[in-house]
């Protein structure tokens, strides 16, 4: 299982947590489905749960909290783009059409990291490593493989993460209409229109989870109460799905092993 242990490079989706009304019942879900162990974390991370798989940080579950007003954030996973200085990062975020929904703070000693949205509304979250680099196992069944980026405005979304995170976004020619994301020159993930996503879908980041059958896996998913936007079908990359857990958080799967991000 490959293993990552030096810190991301600046770009790079380094991270994916969830957030969920119910943080038990989602725990108890992701097992089932991925063979991921957690248990709900000291009240200093107000509970959070870093969830792995053999052993390795794959990924991070957490309960919804009420915001401003009142309101819980829908249940969401959220992709964590690694940065060198999580404070300098969001001012180039802003200078960018970027805004800011929590500002940077300090994870006790494992990190920095702030929430924000993109120029044209995609919410993700920066991470500055410290005692933590983010996920230690990827592009395993059961692990992260891939990002994408689904934005209203191609152009304007590559022009913001070229002047906030110094990513690139080049076409790729096998794929028309879809974009490689490059952090340094490497691929670390992908970017498209809003065409193939469902009707009225802001602009979002979707985590792409590997697994060796996607067919059996979505199969696994409706029985424990999941949903199905877009059944198995196959695509360039493989034969993927998307779908809702249980309880409405979206994500995808795949049964190919996507590029490496770099940890470098």
């Amino acid at each position: 299982m490959p293993e990552v242990t030096k810190p991301y490079t600046p770009g790079t989706p380094c991270w994916v947590d969830l957030v969920v009304p119910d943080q038990r019942e989602a725990l108890d879900f992701y097992r089932d489905l991925f063979g991921w162990q957690g248990e709900p974390g000291p009240p200093e991370t107000g509970g959070y749960a870093v969830c792995s798989l053999g052993g390795k940080a794959v990924a991070g579950i957490m309960t919804s909290m009420a915001q401003e007003g009142g309101s819980k954030p829908p249940p969401a996973w959220t992709t964590y783009l690694a940065v060198g200085d999580a404070d300098a990062t969001l001012q180039k975020i802003k200078d960018s059409g970027g805004t800011s929904l929590m500002d940077p703070m300090d994870v006790l000693t494992l990190g920095r990291m702030a929430v924000v949205a993109d120029s044209t509304g995609a919410v993700f979250g920066t991470w500055q490593a410290g005692d933590f680099i983010g996920s230690q196992v990827v592009n395993e069944p059961g692990s992260v493989v891939w990002n994408e980026l689904n934005t209203a405005d191609p152009d304007t979304a590559a022009a913001f993460y070229a002047a906030a995170l110094d990513m690139t976004a080049d076409p790729m020619e096998e794929a028309p209409g879809y974009f490689a994301l490059k952090a340094k020159g490497r691929v670390v993930g992908g970017m498209q229109d809003l065409e193939k996503s469902p009707p009225g879908s802001p602009s979002h980041w979707l985590t792409y989870f590997c697994v060796d059958d996607t067919d059996s896996t979505v199969d696994a998913l409706v029985r424990a109460g999941g949903n199905v936007l877009k059944p198995p079908f196959d695509m360039v990359a493989g034969r993927m799905a998307v779908v809702q857990d249980p309880q409405g958080a979206v994500f995808a799967l795949i049964n190919a092993t996507g590029p490496s991000p770099e940890a470098g």
